[in-house]
């Protein structure tokens, strides 16, 4: 496989974004409520008519808040996994091995950027909401997989990053402006990030036959499927977060609907966003059409 893009223009981008984590959050900005922080194409609620539009905005935003953990959780797994891959390639490539602390360095700002948001969030929501985990938990999971299936893992959450930001946050203009610069500024070193991952799937695919590739590809949706199963336990844990923040207690009908629309949404959001991403199943054709095809017969199920 050849692409358009090196480790030395991934470097050199990545040194032309400068950003830091206090920029974007901390004293005079905060979080504004009385705005949605996400948009309804990854927070679906609007399906949700029984509930009253201040009910709607609570429930985003306590999707909001599982957004900032999800992303922080899933950067635990990613900046070990890419230490571990830089570390025997220290002397062969300078542009690779910078190119790859980099992107470990700015993995590490992430997880603290995150943090920070969700105690901004948690200060101006005034509840604590459960999540699921804890995060060194499901990377010790995700990291027992073997490297190629790790690294289609991570491809697919850089690109679901990018088609969140792009095709969904970029032009809403009803969301809160503090938490779309988060999203904006992670889009724009999560860029950088998805080249340097396609390179990553490229270098450990290299010499694999087609029976190696499709059991790499058994992990990744292995890995997938234990990522789908506590997405199930987030959705229940935020319908007892909305009913504990509303008071609102809802019908056995409403309640049946409300998980339906926010399993939906959450699958969408954290997997079906990246499984079905163009690049995504590009980078997957060029190791192996079967396994790219076996993807997109999958990839419904988390649409």
């Amino acid at each position: 496989m050849t692409y358009q893009f090196s480790y030395k223009e991934a470097l050199r981008t990545s040194e032309r974004i400068a950003w830091r984590v206090e920029d974007l959050i901390g004293e005079d900005k905060q979080l504004d409520f009385s705005r949605p922080f996400l948009p309804e194409s990854l927070a679906g609620t609007a399906a949700l008519d029984f509930l009253t539009p201040t009910e709607r905005l609570t429930l985003n935003h306590i999707r909001g808040h599982g957004y900032l953990y999800m992303f922080g959780m899933v950067e635990e797994f990613i900046l070990p996994f890419v230490l571990d891959h830089a570390r025997p390639l220290l002397a062969l490539d300078d542009y690779r091995t910078r190119a790859l602390l980099e992107f470990a360095a700015e993995e590490a700002k992430h997880i603290h950027l995150f943090k920070c948001f969700r105690e901004s969030f948690e200060a101006g929501f005034g509840l604590a909401c459960e999540m699921i985990g804890p995060a060194e938990a499901v990377a010790k999971a995700v990291l027992a997989h073997q490297p190629l299936a790790i690294a289609l893992t991570i491809l697919q959450v850089e690109w679901m990053t990018q088609r969140h930001y792009l095709e969904s946050v970029r032009d809403d203009r009803e969301l809160d402006p503090q938490f779309t610069s988060l999203l904006q500024h992670h889009w724009m070193e999560e860029a950088g990030h998805a080249k340097l991952d396609t390179l990553t799937v490229a270098s450990l695919a290299q010499g694999m036959d087609e029976a190696a590739i499709a059991r790499a590809v058994d992990e990744y949706l292995a890995i997938c499927s234990m990522l789908d199963l506590g997405l199930t336990q987030q959705v229940a844990f935020d319908v007892a977060t909305f009913t504990r923040a509303t008071g609102r207690k809802l019908e056995a009908t409403e309640r049946l609907a409300f998980v339906e629309a926010q399993q939906k949404a959450i699958r969408w959001t954290f997997l079906g966003s990246g499984m079905t991403h163009r690049n995504f199943l590009s980078t997957l054709g060029g190791l192996s059409q079967a396994a790219r095809q076996r993807v997109e017969r999958i990839s419904p199920t988390f649409c």
